[in-house]
C-alpha cells in the first residue's frame, strides 16, 4: 500500500479525491436532513393546521361536560378522523387511545398549547397530534382531541430524496478522480519542467534556464534554479577561459621546446649515458604536454562554438585506410573496409575520431584490433579485458580514465572527449559497449 503513494502525483491525487468525497458526502448529508426535516415538516403542518381549524370551529357548540353524542358529533366533524374524549368518555369513531403514548396523554391534561409527536413504533412512521379544549377565558374543558395520521407517504419522499443524494455522490468520485488528475498535473507540471532542466544542466546543458512566471513557491523554486545555472555557466565559462588562454600561452614555448628536443633526440646517441636518459625523457615529456595543450585548445574550440565543418563526399573505406597509413597503424589492425560506402564528412574530424578510436583500442584493448566500415557506421573492436561497467558512463568525460593506474600514461584523457565532440559536431553519436565475446566495441554511427 505504502508503494502506491510514493510519488507526489498520487499523494497529491488522493488528498484531493478524499476532500472532496469528505464534502460530497457532508453536503449530501446536510441536505438529507434538511429536506427530510422540510418534507415532515409540511406534512405535519398539512394535517395539524386543519384539525386545528376545526377544532376552533366547532368548539362554540360543544356544551361542557359533553355527552357521548356530543363527543361523537364533534368526531365526525373533524377532517381525517380523530378521537375526541372528556374523562372516561371517548367518541366511537376516531383511532384507538392505546396508540397514544401514555406520557404525551399525561401532559396534555394540563397542556393550552397544541401537542405533537413523530413516532416509528408501528410498522410505519406515524404523527400523533393532541389538542386540549379550552374555554374563552383560556381555562381547560378537559375535552381533548387525539389524531393519527400516517407520515409513510413523506417518509417514502425522504427516502427517494436520500437514493438521489447518495446516487449524485457516487457520481462526484469519477469528477472528483478527474479533477483530481487535473490539478495533480498541473501542479507537478512545473516540477516536472524542473527536474527535466535540472537533469539536462546536470548532462552539461548549462544554458538550461526554466518559465519564472508566478509568485507562489515553486515561481520562487524556479528563479533560484536558473540564478544556480547562471551562476554555474559563468563559472564554467570562466574555467573555459582560463584553461584556453593557458593553452594559448604555453603554445608558443612549447614550439621552442619542441624543437630543442627533437635536437636533443637526434644527438642523443653522442651524449653521455646519464644526458642522453634524460634529454629523451625531456623529448617525451615535452611532446606529452605538447599533444595536451593541443587538445585543450581543440576542447576550448568546442565550447566555444568556433569549430565549424568542412563537408564534402568521401569514399570512408578509404579515409580510414589512410588515417591508419599516416600513423603506421596498417600493420597493427584488421580491417573490413569495403570500397564504395561514400559519406559527406569533414576528412580531417573524421581522421581525429578514427586516430582517437584505434589508438585508445591499441593502447588498452589487446590484440586484434578490428576496424569495420559499414553504411553510416564505424566500428572498432579489440579483445582485451573490456570496459568496467562503472566506467561506461563516464567513458567520454573529459579527463576521464577507466583505470587509475594510467593516470602517468601518455594518455590525457581528453582524446575519446575530442572524439565524441567530432561526431556530435557531424550530428552522429559514439556509442560504448562490451563485446560479448570480450573486448571493449566503439561504434561510431553518422548521417550520411
Amino acid at each position: 500500500m505504502r508503494s502506491l503513494f510514493r510519488g507526489l502525483k498520487p499523494r497529491l491525487m488522493a488528498a484531493f479525491l478524499l476532500l472532496t468525497l469528505l464534502g460530497a458526502v457532508a453536503a449530501a448529508g446536510a441536505s438529507y436532513a434538511t429536506a427530510r426535516n422540510l418534507i415532515l415538516e409540511d406534512a405535519q403542518n398539512g394535517f395539524m393546521n386543519p384539525l386545528v381549524q376545526d377544532v376552533r370551529d366547532y368548539a362554540p357548540r360543544l356544551t361542557v361536560p359533553p355527552t357521548q353524542k356530543d363527543l361523537d358529533d364533534f368526531s365526525a366533524y373533524l377532517r381525517g378522523g380523530a378521537t375526541v374524549t372528556y374523562g372516561d368518555l371517548r367518541s366511537r369513531t376516531g383511532p384507538v387511545l392505546s396508540t397514544m403514548p401514555a406520557e404525551m396523554r399525561e401532559s396534555l391534561k394540563s397542556s393550552r398549547t397544541v401537542l405533537w409527536q413523530r413516532r416509528t413504533d408501528l410498522a410505519y412512521p406515524y404523527l400523533v397530534i393532541g389538542i386540549p379544549l379550552q374555554r374563552a377565558d383560556g381555562s381547560l374543558t378537559g375535552v381533548e382531541v387525539w389524531s393519527v395520521q400516517s407520515l409513510d407517504a413523506s417518509q417514502a419522499a425522504v427516502n427517494s430524496f436520500s437514493t438521489a443524494a447518495w446516487v449524485g455522490v457516487s457520481l462526484v468520485i469519477p469528477l472528483a478522480l478527474g479533477l483530481a488528475l487535473f490539478t495533480a498535473r498541473g501542479v507537478l507540471r512545473p516540477v516536472r519542467r524542473l527536474g527535466a532542466a535540472a537533469r539536462a544542466l546536470g548532462s552539461g546543458r548549462l544554458d538550461t534556464r526554466v518559465d519564472e512566471r508566478g509568485s507562489d513557491e515553486l515561481s520562487d523554486l524556479a528563479r533560484t534554479f536558473n540564478r544556480a545555472a547562471e551562476q554555474l555557466e559563468a563559472s564554467q565559462a570562466a574555467s573555459r577561459r582560463f584553461v584556453a588562454d593557458v593553452s594559448h600561452e604555453l603554445r608558443t614555448p612549447l614550439t621552442a621546446m619542441s624543437a630543442v628536443t627533437a635536437v636533443l633526440d637526434e644527438d642523443a646517441d653522442t651524449l653521455p649515458p646519464d644526458t642522453a636518459v634524460a634529454a629523451r625523457l625531456v623529448s617525451t615529456e615535452t611532446r606529452k604536454l605538447t599533444r595536451l595543450v593541443n587538445d585543450l585548445m581543440e576542447i576550448s574550440r568546442f565550447d566555444e562554438g568556433r569549430n565549424l565543418l568542412e563537408l564534402d563526399e568521401w569514399d570512408i573505406g578509404t579515409a580510414v585506410r589512410d588515417s591508419l597509413a599516416a600513423r603506421g597503424w596498417t600493420s597493427s589492425v584488421e580491417t573490413e573496409l569495403p570500397d564504395g560506402v561514400m559519406g559527406r564528412v569533414d576528412r580531417r574530424r573524421l581522421d581525429v575520431i578514427v586516430a582517437n578510436l584505434v589508438g585508445n583500442a591499441l593502447k588498452h584493448g589487446g590484440a586484434p584490433v578490428l576496424v569495420t566500415v559499414r553504411p553510416g557506421v564505424i566500428e572498432v573492436t579489440d579483445h582485451g579485458p573490456g570496459i568496467p561497467p562503472d566506467a561506461l558512463p563516464h567513458i567520454f568525460d573529459r579527463f576521464y580514465k577507466a583505470d587509475t593506474a594510467r593516470s602517468r600514461s601518455e594518455g590525457s584523457g581528453l582524446g575519446l572527449a575530442i572524439a565524441w565532440e567530432n561526431a556530435r559536431l557531424h550530428g552522429g553519436t559514439i556509442e560504448a559497449a562490451n563485446a560479448p565475446s570480450g573486448g571493449a566495441v566503439f561504434t561510431l554511427r553518422l548521417p550520411w
